[in-house]
């Protein structure tokens, strides 16, 4: 059985037909050409998969494509919006900057996962504690850093945003 969707994802509107049991990492990767989201466990367990559905960290291996029809999604290509002109440093999402200085990454596997995570906690909670970061992250696994990195990067991705309120507020 196929549904027609609506959806916008990284502020494109798209409109496709879709199999009922598609799960949205699959449409997302497949239909869409959005390969920034990684299926790890298809589980919802390692957080590899994470998007934001109308800025709300979720599982895109939990759910289904039709389950987004008319909602907004954001993808880790959607951080930076105009990523083939990035051509400095500065044109990175600060979450980005932070885990790229801090050393929040190594293989990259789960880091899109993490900095979807981030971006709604963040937005939450502009000063978190070293606690609550890694509360904030407990859902979101990584072989490769220890997470040592990735901490160090939430705590500067933190202040990095604090600044940009400044600039921006």
């Amino acid at each position: 059985m196929t549904h027609t969707i609506n959806v916008t994802v990284n502020g494109t509107a798209y409109q496709r037909t879709v199999e009922a049991r598609l799960l949205l990492s699959d449409f997302l990767r497949h239909d869409l050409g959005l390969t920034g989201t990684h299926v790890g466990c298809e589980q919802g367990s390692c957080g590899a998969c994470t998007i934001l559905l109308d800025g709300e960290a979720v599982r895109s291996c939990l759910l289904f494509a039709v389950q987004v029809d008319g909602h907004e999604l954001t993808t880790v290509e959607g951080l930076t919006p105009d990523w083939d002109m990035a051509s400095t440093h500065e044109d990175l999402h600060p979450i980005q900057i932070a885990f790229r200085e801090k050393h929040g990454l190594q293989c990259g596997f789960c880091t899109p996962g993490f900095l979807m995570t981030l971006v709604p906690f963040l937005a939450e909670n502009p000063d978190p504690t070293e606690h609550e970061i890694r509360q904030a992250i407990s859902g979101n696994l990584c072989r490769c850093t220890g997470y040592v990195g990735i901490v160090e990067a939430v705590k500067l991705a933190a202040e990095l945003l604090r600044e940009d309120d400044k600039v921006t507020g």
